[in-house]
Order: structure tokens, then C-alpha cells, then sequence
């Protein structure tokens, strides 16, 4: 192939502090033996990674902290400079604060100024909308070189002071579906050259018309501090039923896009829900004979870092010429997305 190709030319990943394995959890919950083996099974995540000390409240690094970090990794496997980087994109559902923007306080701790910068606040499809909005941006001509991010840290909803018993049960299911994390990847624009990582299409759509929501997260200001409601809902009920449906007709725009078929992909990145729905979804996309690239059972859902962790196990793996799809969906508005890499084989 010939012509500019946005290249995906590394990735970098954070994860605060120790892993929190299913035993640990039910231990500061006061839960017991059975739900500890509910998780495993229904939601088949076995530890998770949380910015908060569970015995403590301690912090152990933010957004912003994992950003950095994430972003240095990133540069330092592409051998990019800071100073080479002329667009920075943040996608997160949590921000550190309302403002500054976090994606500005990664850009200054990173040694970045003077360039464009976005911070896209939406859910589990973020990490997708920011990978598009800088392809875009590279492909218009007017930047060479794009940083683009994607995390969350969950556990600020957490009340830590609260007795287990009375928090309800949807709470504890998020307590143990939900880590926090930030990913980083590298692109850049330029000739396609073999060997060289493509991100040959990304799409986004919003979907949620006349659909209430599935996922809300509150945002508690000075006025209502004290209002008596949780800071986090879910509808898990309409998550089941919704999301595998939007995962299918995502993909097959995706690949009416790309002119691919199913038989032609050679790797999966699903969405990571419980490992339930992820194999539900799974079987529902019926993409036969591709290897599925999955991360929840080591760091359970990080929201907008997510698709990077899949990035990060998929690369070492793709050979010459083979393709990989990645789909996500964000249930708070129902917005469905997906992307399409290809490593470049010689001619």
C-alpha cells in the first residue's frame, strides 16, 4: 500500500499500586467465601490495581500520576522525544479535578507545551473517540507526531468509611469489576513501510437516542455535597441486553468500512465485562479463528485504559500482514466504537 498511514508505533501502560486479588477485597468488605468465588466465576477477574489504599485511604497515584508515567513509556519505546510530540489527546471518565485539565498537567510534567491538546470525558468507548480524533487530526497534514491517553481511577468514588453492610449490592459488584489505570500509545503519519503497525480505520457512533442511561457517575459540587445519593449507578439489566447487539453492528460497520471479512481477522479485542458477557459477546460477534485478546482477569475493567492493555499483549504477537479489531462500548450513552489495525507485510 502507498499514500500516509497513521502508525501505531507504541505503547505504554500504568498501574498503581500492588495487585488486589478477589480474597483481599471480600477481607475489607466483610464479605465472605462465596462471594469471593462469585467474582472469579461470573465476573473472572482475579486482581485489580486501585490509586487507594483499602486499609489506609492512602493515595497512591492519580490520573495525572499514571499519565505521566504511561506517556513516558510510551515515548521511551517509540524513541520519540517530548519535544517531538506536536498532539496530545486524553480520553477519561475521571478526571483529577474539573479544572485544570488533567490532560494539561500530563502535558506539563511531561515537557510538552505549545501544541494542541483535548481532554474527551466519556466512558469505556474514550479511549476509542481519542484515538479517532487524532487520526484525523494527523491525516488533515497538520500534525506529525500525536500522544493519546486513556484512563481512569475509579476508587475516588469509594467511601472507604462506610459499613460494608450498608453499601449496596451493585456497589460491590463495580468494587470488584473496576480498577484504575492509564495506557499511552504513540502515533505517527507517514509512508506505509513494511512492518509498520496501521491503524487503518476507527469508528464511533452514538447510539443512545431515546435510551436511558446505563451508567451514571456523579459529580458532587459544594451545592449538593450533602444530597443522599450514590455517586455511581448501573444498570447491569440493560447492559446484558444492549451491549452485545451494539458490539455486532459496530463490527460489521467497521468491517464495511475496511472491506474486511470476519474470516480475514486474526485477532479480537472484545470488550471486558465480566467474563460472562465478554464470552456472550464473544460468541455473538462470531469472528471464528481469531485469537481474543483479553486483560480483565489481571486488571479487571480500567475503563479508558483498557484498550491500551489489549494493545500492549497484541503487539509483541502480530506478525506480518495479520489484522486485529478491537470493539468497545460505553454504556453510560450508549456510544458503540471499534478500530482496525494491520500490521504492513512486504510487497
Amino acid at each position: 500500500m502507498t499514500g500516509q498511514e497513521v502508525q501505531l508505533r507504541s505503547v505504554g501502560t500504568a498501574l498503581p499500586g500492588p495487585a488486589i486479588d478477589n480474597a483481599a477485597l471480600a477481607r475489607r468488605f466483610g464479605l465472605g467465601d462465596v462471594w469471593e468465588q462469585w467474582v472469579e466465576t461470573f465476573l473472572g477477574t482475579r486482581t485489580r490495581h486501585l490509586s487507594v489504599d483499602l486499609n489506609t485511604g492512602e493515595v497512591d497515584g492519580w490520573l495525572a500520576d499514571l499519565g505521566t508515567l504511561a506517556g513516558q513509556r510510551a515515548l521511551a519505546a517509540a524513541g520519540v522525544a517530548a519535544g517531538d510530540v506536536d498532539l496530545l489527546v486524553l480520553a477519561t471518565s475521571s478526571p483529577d479535578q474539573l479544572m485544570p485539565a488533567t490532560v494539561n498537567v500530563i502535558a506539563d510534567r511531561l515537557g510538552i507545551d505549545d501544541i494542541p491538546s483535548f481532554q474527551l470525558q466519556s466512558g469505556c468507548s474514550g479511549a476509542l473517540q481519542a484515538l479517532d480524533l487524532a487520526r484525523q487530526l494527523l491525516l488533515g497534514g497538520r500534525h506529525r507526531t500525536a500522544l493519546v491517553l486513556g484512563g481512569d481511577v475509579s476508587a475516588k468514588q469509594w467511601d472507604l468509611t462506610a459499613d460494608p453492610r450498608s453499601v449496596p449490592q451493585g456497589e460491590l459488584v463495580s468494587a470488584a469489576m473496576f480498577g484504575d489505570g492509564v495506557g499511552a500509545a504513540v502515533l505517527g503519519v507517514g509512508d506505509a513501510t513494511p512492518g509498520a503497525v496501521v491503524l487503518r480505520e476507527v469508528r464511533v457512533r452514538l447510539g443512545g437516542l431515546g435510551r436511558p442511561s446505563g451508567h451514571v457517575v456523579e459529580w458532587f459540587g459544594i451545592a449538593d455535597r450533602d444530597r443522599l445519593r450514590s455517586g455511581v449507578t448501573e444498570d447491569y439489566k440493560a447492559i446484558e441486553q444492549l451491549v452485545p447487539g451494539l458490539a455486532e453492528q459496530v463490527l460489521d460497520e467497521l468491517l464495511d468500512d475496511v472491506g474486511w471479512k470476519r474470516s480475514e481477522i486474526d485477532y479480537l479485542l472484545p470488550p471486558q465485562l465480566s467474563g460472562r458477557m465478554t464470552a456472550k459477546i464473544v460468541e455473538q460477534l462470531a469472528v471464528e479463528g481469531a485469537a481474543e485478546v483479553t486483560v480483565v482477569p489481571d486488571t479487571a475493567n480500567t475503563g479508558n485504559a483498557l484498550p491500551f492493555f489489549q494493545l500492549e499483549r497484541l503487539l509483541p504477537r502480530l506478525a506480518s500482514g495479520e489484522r486485529a479489531v478491537a470493539v468497545a462500548i460505553e454504556s453510560s450513552k450508549w456510544i458503540r466504537s471499534a478500530f482496525a489495525l494491520e500490521k504492513a507485510a512486504a510487497p
